[in-house]
């Protein structure tokens, strides 16, 4: 039996800025767009280095998730676009706050030239909950 497909939108987390959804829920899975540093509130990227946004960023996936019953321990993989690789050992800190220590998704962490509206991190991501 196929399951249901379900877009997923909260106010939340901050409204999409081209034709996706926040996130789509197919059974026990959410399948999560990229994520940047938006305040959902005013719209507008956060100012600040990398673990300001990193922290905006996974704020707004941990609000995504919620609006479906999921949390951040429900995470199987997140992919994770980052503007240079040196903020890596930053990024790393502020990111592993959301988790509990050896609770950790797979993740996969890439350098990219551009992202949108020039911001330093991009997430997206794969939830599941069993």
């Amino acid at each position: 039996m196929m399951s249901e497909r379900k877009i997923v939108f909260t106010e939340n987390a901050p409204r999409s800025i081209g034709p996706y959804s926040q996130a789509v829920r197919v059974g026990n899975f959410l399948f999560g767009s990229g994520q940047i540093p938006i305040d959902p509130k005013t719209g507008k990227v956060v100012k600040g280095d990398i673990k300001v946004q990193t922290r905006q960023v996974m704020e707004n996936i941990r609000r995504i998730l919620e609006a479906e019953g999921f949390s951040m321990d429900d995470l199987v993989m997140v992919f994770v676009f980052l503007k240079d690789l040196r903020l890596y050992g930053d990024f790393n800190e502020a990111y592993a706050e959301f988790f509990k220590e050896g609770s950790y998704p797979a993740r996969i962490t890439v350098e990219v030239s551009r992202l949108p509206k020039d911001v330093l991190i991009e997430v997206g991501f794969i939830a599941f909950k069993g």
